[in-house]
């Protein structure tokens, strides 16, 4: 999902607030008890600039007695609005930290939902640093904004005393402030086009750093550190000079800023001195404008602030619902029904498909998987076949046709129950940077230590695992490093075979065994077999010449099927592709 470069518009945002109402919610009492303590302290402390300006009058014509009510009254105010801002602070909180745990829940929750093809169009960065980072964004903002709204509040109250007393100063405050906002609204939009940009170049270098990181090994072997360095430092420049610019724009800002607070500060008194002297101005009201001067400059500098946390909080937002509310992809939608006693008869019914801006690679494609046997499916590299099994698993959607699951179209079953069933083995198996017993456990919470061990025997692993000196606490670091090909793939074999689901799909995942390993491996196949539906994607067609029927696919078509000998002697297209491979090795 590409950034969008669009101009802050009030009503727009308030309108893309709606799907947020759901969380907030949850917490309307704390942030209604904060909101009501905000009020009431930003209320009587606006009373401050008042009771000073009258302790001072009243002190200058000798009322000592009045003047220290006046001064009593105004230490009342002071702790009691004090103490509101103390409990609306704590009430803000709670409510941010519930809602902080649960939007970044959310969002990782409906990031896991996203089909397979947008996490091929969005990096990994981006999604990681809209997960963590922005969704803090999101929820700090929240106490920045209901704070300045309250002195919004505020200074309105102190407005009307002042326009009540003089409109000749409320004029002049109401001019300048207005010219202040309309400065602000023009740096907020060339700010805005940088946190943008900045935001995307982030992106870019945390997918950098993630996959720096899951590849250390490759990187150090390739020897290519150094043109990964030179890509990161070109990264960095062009963070730097889009934070740069970003600077100098508030740079520009503060100047702006500053020009108002002298103006208003200035002239104000010039004008109050003025008219106190010719005796339009009572000694409290100017004493009290003096305190409330600094309520407006104070509201400047909200103005100054809330401009950079609405653009930081819409340049957040709309990233975060651009994953929660799903505008630019689908959402993979699952039925309600369920298979218990499975038969697993998987079957293709014309089929068409092609991944998105591609070609078509399947088009009217019909198959149909027996259970109880070994299949394979073979064929040159691009033909359809590691697709086939994206079709299956629901990675991806046909355009055209049906995939059934004992004449129940997968569509209809549940997640759980589709996922229950259908097992894939993949040629790079993902391992979680947790330890080798984890690896299990988080498939199945209550199972023992027994038990995968017998899972890793037939999977022949279990020797290898308990000669670490960790055995099975041994951490596996990021998506199984400290493992080899092989050893990475028997394990996720026996990972597999604890799910125990009736289909299995193998994609390539015995080529990076050795020959003794492969040989247990294709006779745990072969056992599996015997009540499983055990289907085989390969390109070394020595592995896979014992199975029970191989279809061959060529250019998204089945061309043939049989087994190794029939189509030796009656396809061509197979008699080439093993020979090939027979004379390469």
């Amino acid at each position: 999902m590409e950034e969008k470069d669009k101009k802050f518009n009030f009503k727009e945002f308030v309108r893309s607030l709606k799907p947020m109402t759901k969380f907030f919610k949850t917490q309307k009492k704390n942030f209604a008890i904060a909101i009501t303590c905000t009020i009431l302290a930003t209320t009587i402390g606006a009373f401050w600039g008042y009771l000073c300006g009258a302790v001072i009058d009243s002190a200058i014509k000798g009322l000592y007695d009045k003047s220290f009510i006046y001064l009593l009254l105004n230490v009342l105010c002071l702790l009691v609005s004090e103490s509101m801002y103390v409990f609306a602070t704590y009430y803000f909180s709670k409510a941010q930290i519930a809602i902080a745990r649960t939007l970044g829940y959310e969002t990782y929750k409906k990031s896991m939902n996203l089909p397979a093809y947008a996490f091929e169009e969005m990096s990994s960065g981006k999604i990681i640093n809209i997960v963590t980072q922005d969704t803090e964004i999101v929820i700090g903002s929240l106490e920045t904004i209901i704070g300045i709204a309250s002195s919004l509040f505020t200074c309105l109250g102190i407005y009307i005393y002042i326009l009540i007393n003089s409109y000749v100063i409320a004029m002049e405050l109401a001019v300048i402030t207005i010219c202040f906002a309309i400065t602000a609204i023009f740096y907020t939009k060339l700010t805005k086009k940088l946190k943008d940009k900045r935001k995307q170049e982030n992106d870019k270098f945390t997918s950098l750093a993630n996959e720096t990181i899951r590849g250390i090994r490759e990187i150090k072997t390739l020897g290519i550190k150094g043109n990964l360095l030179n890509n990161s430092q070109g990264m960095i420049r062009t963070m730097y000079k889009t934070s740069m610019d970003e600077c100098k724009v508030n740079r520009d800002y503060r100047l702006s800023s500053s020009f108002f607070y002298i103006i208003l500060e200035n002239v104000t008194l010039l004008l109050a001195v003025i008219m106190l002297a010719r005796h339009n101005l009572s000694a409290t009201f100017f004493v009290s404008l003096t305190y409330y001067m600094y309520r407006f400059l104070n509201l400047f500098n909200n103005i100054n602030y809330l401009t950079n946390t609405m653009t930081s909080l819409t340049v957040s937002f709309n990233r975060i619902t651009d994953i929660i509310e799903n505008k630019k992809y689908k959402d993979v939608v699952f039925g309600d029904k369920e298979i218990e006693d499975i038969k697993g008869i998987l079957e293709f019914k014309g089929v068409t498909f092609g991944y998105p801006n591609e070609d078509i690679i399947l088009e009217n494609f019909s198959i149909k998987f027996e259970p109880n046997k070994k299949i394979a499916i073979v064929g040159a590299s691009g033909g359809g076949k590691t697709t086939l099994f994206n079709l299956i698993t629901r990675l991806f959607e046909p355009i055209e046709g049906e995939i059934l699951l004992d004449k129940i179209n997968i569509k209809d079953l549940t997640e759980e129950n589709l996922r229950k069933h259908i097992s894939i083995i993949r040629q790079d198996p993902f391992l979680f940077n947790r330890s080798i017993k984890e690896n299990f456990t988080i498939l199945k919470e209550d199972i023992k230590l027994e038990t995968i061990r017998e899972y890793c025997k037939k999977a022949c692993i279990d020797e290898y695992i308990m000669s670490l000196p960790d055995k099975y606490d041994t951490i596996l670091g990021e998506g199984g490093v400290n493992l080899s090909g092989g050893q990475k793939q028997r394990l996720a074999i026996a990972r597999t075979l604890l799910k125990q689901s009736k289909i299995i799909l193998f994609d390539e995942a015995t080529s990076a065994l050795d020959n003794e390993s492969q040989e247990y491996i294709k006779e745990s196949i072969d056992e599996l077999a015997k009540d499983h539906t055990v289907i085989i994607v390969a390109h070394r067609l020595s592995t896979i010449i014992d199975s029970d029927l191989i279809y061959v696919i060529k250019n998204g078509k089945c061309i043939a099927k049989g087994d190794h000998k029939k189509l030796m002697d009656g396809c061509k297209y197979y008699r080439n592709l093993y020979k090939k491979e027979d004379t390469v090795e």
